[in-house]
């Protein structure tokens, strides 16, 4: 059987319309950084199935809450990229206390 496959443009409107979150625009930078649902590449082109979209999703989803302040949700990695600001210095970056 042949896997149906959605660009990164239909995967996006496919999260947006299931999940009420994703669109093309983060699934590129995901794409990039890492963290988002797996793909295959075709050439330049990114291919989801489906199956993986649903499944990143509810990843992404934290247990139900009954208000905001009962077991805040554990914030998602952020992902830093290029140089640390000059402000930093180098020795606190080298020592690890800088997040």
């Amino acid at each position: 059987m042949v896997p149906n496959f959605l660009s990164r443009k239909e995967a996006g409107a496919f999260l947006k319309e299931r999940f009420g979150f994703g669109s093309k625009k983060s699934l590129d930078k995901l794409a990039i950084n890492g963290g988002g649902p797996e793909f295959q590449k075709a050439g330049r082109l990114a291919l989801y199935t489906p199956e993986a979209l649903p499944r990143w999703a509810l990843s992404r989803i934290g247990p139900p809450q009954l208000s905001t302040a009962q077991n805040p949700p554990t914030p998602a990695p952020v992902l830093a990229r290029g140089r640390p600001r000059k402000s930093i210095p180098k020795a606190a970056i080298e020592a690890g206390e800088v997040a």
